[in-house]
This record gives structure tokens, C-alpha cells and sequence, in this order.
């Protein structure tokens, strides 16, 4: 049954930004949603019947996403088999419904223009051209593990997209991209008119959808034209295709029903708020802005790598800065670290310790004599008594510099404040034979978190007892099994990384061989190796199956291999 709502709803946006702006009268199209593949026919049939029923007085027609293949479908063949049948005739039959009707038509299929296909919303202005194409933002697991689509665009930097189209604003969202709420502000910053949403979301109840529906057009400031799919008559999940205004107004909510929804508003009209109590109205958007702290959040941003979480796809083979770009900075050092990083590096590698007071700094070996002006162990000082030492001068004198004079050593927790979740963190956890105190362990996951950096790093030692507790206090890190000393007759390097139940194993030149990495590789590890500044020989360790090369001369190596 075909139900159509109308809905009037110019001014219902508060004040008004234009003088006599255009309405849009929008067409939202909510389809039966085949949960049986054998019934996909029918609701495609729906899809096409509607598209026919348009008329020349709508100015904007929706529809949901996968309007292609409109049911659910069990592998991969069956969504492709479906998408190829309906892809090509149903973006002919909304080119064609857009030209008739001089009206603009979004609508959300695959994109068979790429090696993979993609999930793309298409948009076709009023001569049935298609001026504009959003690839959905955040794929489910699902679409690029089971279904292959192409996900390789979701690693790399993007602005939200917007489409100005007869004066019109749009941006985007699909589906699963709603639940980011992160990145309403960044679209808000741009100004939408519209937010075109072609989704499914299935499982959430209306009361749900709802909510996320008024949270976005009050924070963008943006009407919501949101179309989904019918679970069926009555279900209490799925379905509420809707249209938002910036007030978050509910102009219309299709809830189950199979249909369309029509809705005429002004797109142009803002809805303006006090900005704080007593003060001019302006957009809730530039409120929120005067008070912005971006270190208050979560980091984010062009600067943020794929983390362990997306390692089956975004942790390819890779250099690790050994003690940051240690040929050209004091080891352990930001400048060091900071200069690795920008130069591409998406591992830098660094040493703990803690202090006599607790506090977890950077530094390499127990004693102080080798990197600093100090004298004695590491562990046998305050953080205060350390922070007086002198940790570049050593560096500038075998280099004949003088820059780095006056260094002071680093805390933890000034490496996470500067380059959290901007590279992988291969933290070389430093002992004295056993277990460390279980506190200062704590501190170090507290700081962990407290910067969001742990699906960023992950632990190496070699000593057993600390791999276990490790292990007991942050099962969810992952941890590499380090070398030890080969010539106090260490056992097999992989055969404690088994036993430890590492993730990682990082083997150290010249005690391992072809053998060595297959092992590892075969019980399901990455395999570093310490270390090499030689290009030759990274090259050779590569054709190994060496995952990780750690690298004191960052940039030589990355030159030679290509590798970042």
C-alpha cells in the first residue's frame, strides 16, 4: 500500500535568512524491505513503480541506501548478482524521473566505476545529469570484509562533502555513517542547507531514530531528508524516514509504512537561538564554536593513523623509528620523534622507565651516563633530580652541533600529549629481570587511555614475567616478544612468544634466519627486526616477509624502500 503524507512547514524553522526564499517540496521514499533475496523483485518493482508516479511539482526525491539491491542479501554473489541486474536501469529510471520532473534525485546504489564497488549515494539535478557523488564515509565490517567493497578511500583525509545544487546546499550521510555524531560539527562548519540521507539502520527503534535524527539538524543547523526501508507493517525497528527541520522539528516520520512521505520547506530558512542566555540569536553551530577546546575530545583530525583495530587492512609492512629519527635528534627525544613523524613514519619505537618517585620517563639503558650529564640508575633518582640533567649535549658533541644543549629528559606522557594516535607506539617496556612494580604499569595504561592511544600502541619486552602481567592488566594491547641476550643462550625467540601468547615477535640481526620469520608468520604474528640503516639489507629482510624494520636513519631507509 502506497501512503503519502504532506506536511507545510516554511517558517517552521524560526527566523528566516532570505527574503522570499524557494521552497523544496521533498519526496521521500520508504520501500518494503526484502529479507528473503527470492522476494528482492518486488520491492525493486515498488522502487520503479514510484519513480513513474513522480510528478513536476516535487523539487527534491529520495531514496534509500542500496536501491539497487533492495533486500538483504546472505554473500557477496548475491548482493553483486542483484546490484548489476538493477544498478544500470534504476539510475536511467532517476535520471530520467529527474529530468521529467525538473527536480533533484539522490539516490544511494554501487558505483561499478572503481576496481571494487562502491556504496555511493548519486545525485541528478533537474536535467538528469548527474552532477555529484558521495561514497559512504564509514563502511559497516560487514561491506568491506564480506561484501569486498572498495574501502580504501575511508583511510585517507576527506572534508565532508557538499553539493550546491540550484542554490541549494547539500551534504551526506548513509547509514552507519549517522552514529558518528563526532563529525556533525565538521559539517555544520560548512554550512549545509540539506542533509541528504540515504540509509537502513535496521535494527534501531524509531524512538532511537528519532532522537539521532533531531540531534543532527539542531547541531548542523541543516534539514534532514532521511530515506530508509519498511521492516514491515507494524515492526518497531527500521523504517522512519523522516524530514528534520534545523529546530529539530519533526516535519514527518514514515515510522513502519510503506510509502512516501512529501514535505515542503524552506531550505534557506535558519533557525537562530539566543547565543547564551541574554544575548543575539545566532546559529547554534557558531555558539558552539566560541566555546570550542579541541583538546577536550577525542583526537582526531588529518593527522590520525588506522590503528591495531583496522590492522587487517591499514597496517601494511612498515618502518619503525628506532628512538624516533635517532640519527639526526638525541634518542628517546620529541625532536627525535617529532621529526620521524613528520616525515611520514607510521611506527616510531621508544624506551620506559620509571623513577624513583614514580613517574615513567623515556630513556634507554638503566644508567644515566651514556645520553645525559648524570651518573647512576635511572630508577635511583626523582623526576626532579633527572629533569635537571643535561640529555642533548652528548648527541651534539659526537655530531660537532650544539643544537640540542639544554635537553631535558622526556616523560611519557609528553610523547602521548604530542603524537597520540598520530603513529603506532612500539613501547619498549625496560626491566630488571622481572615483573615491574604494578603501579607504575597502572600509571602507564592510565596515561594510555587518558590520551586515547591504545588501539596506537603496543608493548615490547623480552622479559617473561613481564609479558604475563602485561598481559593480565591490558589483554586488549597487543605485545611483541623482544630479543633478549642470544649470547647467554636465550631459547628460541618464537617459542616464547607462543608461550607468552604474544601478538609479535622482534627478532635481532643476525640470530634468526628465513626460517625464523616463517615460523612466526605460521603461528599468526607479525615479525619485526632490529634493526637496519643499510638499504641493501632492509631491502633483503623485506623479501624475508619482514613485516616491521626498525630504522635509526629514518629517511634513508624510507627512501630506499618505499616503505613509510
Amino acid at each position: 500500500m502506497r501512503l503519502t503524507i504532506v506536511a507545510l512547514a516554511v517558517a517552521a524553522c524560526g527566523v528566516c535568512c532570505a527574503d522570499a526564499p524557494k521552497t523544496l517540496k521533498a519526496c521521500v521514499f520508504q520501500p518494503p524491505y526484502a529479507l528473503d533475496m527470492a522476494d528482492v523483485d518486488k520491492s525493486m518493482q515498488w522502487e520503479f513503480d514510484t519513480l513513474k508516479k513522480c510528478d513536476p511539482s516535487l523539487d527534491l526525491i529520495v531514496l534509500p541506501e542500496a536501491s539497487d539491491r533492495q533486500g538483504r542479501p546472505r554473500s557477496r554473489e548475491e548482493s553483486i548478482e542483484a546490484a548489476k541486474k538493477y544498478n544500470a536501469p534504476l539510475l536511467a529510471a532517476c535520471a530520467e524521473t529527474a529530468k521529467r520532473c525538473g527536480a533533484t534525485v539522490f539516490v544511494n546504489a554501487l558505483d561499478f566505476s572503481h576496481p571494487s564497488p562502491r556504496n555511493t549515494t548519486f545525485a541528478f539535478d533537474k536535467t538528469g545529469t548527474c552532477v555529484g557523488k558521495y561514497d559512504k564515509e564509514h563502511l559497516t565490517a560487514g561491506e568491506w570484509k564480506k561484501y569486498k567493497f572498495d574501502e580504501s578511500y575511508m583511510w585517507k583525509w576527506s572534508e565532508p562533502k557538499v553539493l550546491e545544487i540550484d542554490g541549494v546546499r547539500y551534504a551526506f550521510l548513509t547509514c552507519y555513517d549517522f552514529y558518528f555524531y563526532e563529525n556533525f560539527a565538521n559539517i555544520a562548519r560548512l554550512k549545509p542547507d540539506v542533509i541528504i540521507g540515504c540509509s537502513h539502520q535496521r535494527s534501531d527503534p524509531h524512538s532511537i531514530l528519532e532522537t539521532i535524527g533531531k540531534f543532527l539538524a539542531y547541531n548542523t543547523g541543516a534539514y534532514l531528508v532521511r530515506s530508509s526501508v519498511s521492516m514491515g507493517p507494524g515492526s518497531p525497528v527500521g523504517g522512519g524516514s523522516m524530514v528534520v527541520a534545523p529546530s529539530g522539528e519533526m516535519l514527518g516520520n514514515m515510522f513502519s509504512r510503506v510509502g512516501t512521505l512529501t514535505v515542503e520547506f524552506d531550505p534557506h530558512a535558519k533557525y537562530l537561538k539566543p547565543m547564551g542566555y541574554g544575548n543575539p540569536p545566532g546559529l547554534h553551530s557558531t555558539y558552539i564554536e566560541v566555546g570550542r577546546r579541541p583538546w577536550k575530545y577525542r583526537p582526531a583530525g588529518s593527522a590520525i593513523i588506522p590503528g591495531f583495530k583496522d590492522a587487517e587492512t591499514a597496517l601494511p609492512k612498515r618502518l619503525c623509528a628506532h628512538r624516533g629519527f635517532s640519527t639526526v635528534a638525541p634518542e628517546n627525544s620529541l625532536p627525535a620523534f617529532g621529526s620521524a613523524v613528520a616525515l611520514g613514519a607510521t611506527e616510531i619505537e621508544f624506551d620506559l622507565w620509571w623513577t624513583k618517585d614514580g613517574e615513567i620517563v623515556s630513556i634507554h639503558d638503566a644508567t644515566l651516563d651514556r645520553v645525559s650529564d648524570g651518573k647512576g640508575k635511572v630508577y635511583e633518582h626523582t623526576y626532579e633530580e633527572l629533569a635537571k640533567l643535561d640529555f642533548g649535549s652528548k648527541f651534539g658533541e659526537k655530531k660537532g652541533l650544539k643544537n640540542f644543549a639544554g635537553l631535558r629528559i622526556l616523560r611519557f606522557e609528553e610523547i602521548l600529549a604530542k603524537l597520540s594516535c598520530h603513529t603506532i607506539m612500539n613501547i619498549h617496556m625496560k626491566d630488571i629481570g622481572k615483573a615491574w612494580d604494578e603501579e607504575h604499569v597502572k600509571k602507564v595504561l592510565r596515561l594510555i587511555d587518558a590520551y586515547d592511544a591504545r588501539g596506537h600502541v603496543y608493548f615490547m619486552s623480552s622479559c617473561g614475567p613481564l609479558q604475563d602481567q602485561l598481559a593480565r592488566l591490558a589483554p586488549d594491547i597487543p605485545r611483541c616478544m623482544g630479543n633478549g641476550r642470544y649470547d647467554m643462550g636465550r631459547p628460541d625467540i618464537v617459542d616464547m612468544a607462543i608461550k607468552h601468547k604474544c601478538q609479535m615477535v622482534q627478532l635481532f640481526k643476525p640470530y634468526f634466519d628465513q626460517s625464523t620469520i616463517d615460523r612466526a608468520h605460521a603461528a599468526g604474528m607479525r615479525v619485526n627486526v632490529f634493526w637496519s640503516d643499510d638499504p641493501a639489507e632492509a631491502r633483503k629482510f623485506l623479501k624475508m616477509g619482514i613485516d616491521t624494520i626498525l630504522t635509526n636513519d629514518y629517511l634513508l631507509i624510507a627512501n630506499a624502500t618505499g616503505l613509510k
